[in-house]
């Protein structure tokens, strides 16, 4: 019995092929298996937030049977048999076509490196926007043809369950999943056994386990230490996304990284480019300096080497976001590393030299920058912030000479673009426009979309999205919550007649979802007003280590609860995948308040633009260079004053009251906002031309992997401090 059956055991003769397509995650961005499994049991798939292996496992078989005798079902299947397999050869894709006589080759792909991937809500192994981006990276890697494999860590927790206690205090509690109903499959080594690589860690040798997760053409391996094989504390080192603990998180990395690439050439697959995306997996360009010194080669050469085929991308202008440890913490947690490159202490600390973190500690980024042919950044300002944050690596050098790029983030339609833009787009450019990305002019017939049925359609989304938070908080006030209170915060009194602001995204306190409640007789004025209402709807996580995050989130929490606010406010708990298409599909406006230039990229209102949600935020990450000046609303930078927060809330609530509300309330006879509905068109024609992660993988392939794969050039000078 091959894998897909292990994981789903009974399917009617003429659907098995059921079982192959729910395992490979494809389907989640193909809109007729989304249709085709929707139609088995349209209950059930919105039950399971879209998981088509629980659905396959509780639906009735009878039902089963039915589908498998319903000529349309069969209709339907086929057609998403033959889509899925033509998955198997990467012809007739951009890759192929763009580099047909390059000398990368699909048996030496790109190894993508990521400490977490989020590609469907159904492997929950991913904290926010890195994992998400790495998701939309695979998938369109897998699109483009461009040949690649992912490797992360698998979570047995996951990242954690969030609730909010009466207090108004986040609870983190544990997230647990069995892989085998999961849609990943167990590896095997030659003789039949779980384990495929060793690392040691604190002087033990931990046996690593391997899963794949099947992404389109891509494979996504994840790396699992939970065997009966090694000490009880090893087996839980992959048990929690970003576990606290610098040590632990050492050890996550060196996981990651040298096992990484030690499950690679176990499993037969050499690369022709390592890619890692974030400082997390820097220790991937170190296990590959070893290999080549044991090989024989001198460590400047080997340094050399690496680096040619190597691409970092860093995502994160905080320096508090970069991981450092000392030398006292890498010889205990992984050994003295400088030992097997044949170079002493000091040689190896200065890989991950850097003046920022007053050399004294062994910074994950700095290394990655140094081992890389190429570096960019994730937004054309952020490109620039690291150039500047990182110009001590280039003593002499100005920061605008710094060899760091940038690549502005995008996000993969197919998945955050709701199905009814979609099919409205069908219309509007014509079956099988998502393959002719590059026409020209082809995104400019958006402008020209009937304003009724762009309307029609979002006030649609809207009530969908808004059943969607009821319905949510239906069944947690009936399983967890003690007080109703938790439920009047939690949604259920929305109004969908009213101006809907969302802000979702990671509680930190630079993101400011907090800004809003500087002076709450101002939002009270603006939440309350009968003849032009407006709400707000906050979702997101703290990290559990961040208590500011906590604390801005128990403000939030609370003016839900405020009865004086009259449930204008609300707060959804445990935010993820499927939550977040629901926000980006149904809210009015997306928020993005960043203190400037704190946000690297922020790819959330790329999101909600795909579905027509125009973007009020701050000019910082791809806002700065996303913002037309029709396509959403932009709060001025501040200058230079003792308290910019202050200004931006100031300048904050002047557009709301003064443009955004008035224009969205501004109705014609026919009851349409025409002013509000042409913001609407614009924010899909700049985030359809521009903030698609085809164009973002087009611009990694031609500035660097290809370069990388061919070994032409070397990326110029190496940083020397």
């Amino acid at each position: 019995m091959n894998a897909a059956r292990r994981k789903i055991p009974y399917l009617p003769d003429p659907i098995q092929g059921l079982a192959d397509i729910a395992l490979n995650l494809a389907w989640s961005w193909n809109a007729s298996a989304r249709r085709m499994f929707k139609r088995i049991d349209p209950t059930l798939w919105s039950l399971t937030h879209h998981d088509p292996i629980q659905l396959l496992h509780r639906v009735e078989p009878a039902r089963l049977a039915a589908c498998a005798h319903d000529p349309d079902f069969l209709h339907l299947y086929r057609s998403v048999m033959q889509s899925m397999g033509a998955l198997e050869t990467t012809a007739d894709t951009w890759f192929a076509d763009a580099y047909r006589e390059a000398k990368a080759r699909d048996d030496r792909p790109v190894a993508y490196f990521c400490a977490e991937f989020g590609i469907h809500n159904s492997v929950p192994i991913y904290s926010g926007g890195l994992g998400i981006l790495a998701g939309d990276h695979v998938k369109t890697a897998s699109d483009l043809g461009i040949p690649m494999v992912g490797v992360g860590l698998l979570y047995a927790r996951g990242y954690f369950d969030q609730r909010i206690d009466e207090e108004g205090w986040q609870v983190a509690e544990d997230e647990s999943f069995k892989p085998e109903a999961m849609p990943l499959t167990r590896l095997r080594n030659a003789e039949g056994g779980e384990t495929l690589a060793t690392v040691v860690t604190e002087g033990r040798s931990v046996e690593l386990a391997v899963w794949e997760m099947r992404v389109g053409r891509t494979r996504v391996f994840l790396l699992d230490t939970n065997l009966e094989a090694n000490d009880t504390e090893d087996r839980d080192l992959t048990g929690k996304l970003y576990g606290t603990g610098e040590e632990l998180r050492l050890r996550q990395e060196w996981i990651l990284g040298v096992g990484g690439v030690r499950v690679l050439r176990a499993l037969g697959i050499e690369p022709s480019c390592w890619h890692a995306n974030e400082g997390h997996a820097a220790f991937m360009m170190v296990e590959r300096i070893r290999e080549l010194i044991q090989a024989g080669m001198a460590f400047e050469d080997a340094v050399s080497e690496v680096r040619t085929r190597s691409v970092f991308t860093t995502h994160t202008p905080v320096p508090a976001g970069h991981d450092t440890f000392t030398v006292e913490q890498i010889e205990r947690s992984v050994g003295p590393v400088w030992e097997d490159l044949g170079v002493d202490e000091a040689t190896f600390m200065k890989l991950g030299h850097a003046p920022v973190s007053d050399g004294a500690r062994f910074h994950m980024t700095a290394c990655a920058i140094r081992l890389s042919r190429g570096v960019n950044g994730v937004s054309k300002r952020h490109g620039a912030e690291s150039r500047r944050m990182w110009t001590e690596l280039w003593p002499g050098r100005r920061a605008e000479d710094v060899p760091i790029g940038h690549v502005t983030n995008g996000v993969h339609r197919s998945t955050w673009m709701s199905s009814g833009v979609e099919h409205l787009l069908d219309g509007a450019l014509g079956k099988g426009w998502a393959s002719r990305m590059d026409e020209p002019g082809l995104w400019d017939r958006v402008l020209s979309l009937d304003d009724v049925h762009v309307w029609e359609l979002h006030q649609k989304l809207k009530l969908q999205t808004f059943r969607f938070i009821r319905e949510q908080a239906r069944r947690r006030w009936k399983d967890r919550w003690p007080a109703a209170g938790h439920l009047a915060a939690a949604g259920p009194l929305l109004d969908p007649e009213a101006l809907t602001l969302g802000f979702a995204r990671r509680f930190a306190a630079y993101k400011r979802a907090d800004l809003f409640l500087r002076v709450e007789s101002r939002l009270h004025r603006l939440v309350t007003n009968p003849w032009r209402p407006v709400q707000i709807v906050f979702a997101g996580k703290a990290h559990p280590a961040d208590d500011d995050g906590k604390r801005i989130l128990q403000k939030v929490y609370m003016l839900a609860r405020d009865p004086r606010f009259g449930g204008r406010i609300a707060f959804v708990e445990d935010y993820e995948m499927h939550l977040a298409h629901a926000l980006y599909e149904g809210v009015d406006v997306w928020l993005n308040l960043p203190r400037v230039p704190k946000e690297a990229s922020g790819t959330s209102g790329m999101k909600a633009a795909l579905n027509m949600v125009p973007q009020l935020g701050t000019l910082d990450g791809w806002w700065a260079e996303g913002f037309s000046g029709i396509n959403g609303w932009a709060i001025p930078t501040a200058p230079d004053l003792t308290d910019p927060d202050e200004d931006d809330w100031d300048q904050l609530f002047n557009l709301l009251e003064d443009e955004v509300v008035p224009l969205y309330h501004l109705r014609d006879r026919r009851g349409i906002p025409v002013g509000w509905v042409q913001r609407m068109k614009h924010a899909l024609w700049v985030a359809g031309r521009q903030f698609a992660t085809d164009r973002m993988l087009k611009e990694y392939a031609n500035l660097y992997y290809v370069p990388a794969m061919t070994g032409e050039g070397d990326g110029g000078d190496p940083p020397t401090a």
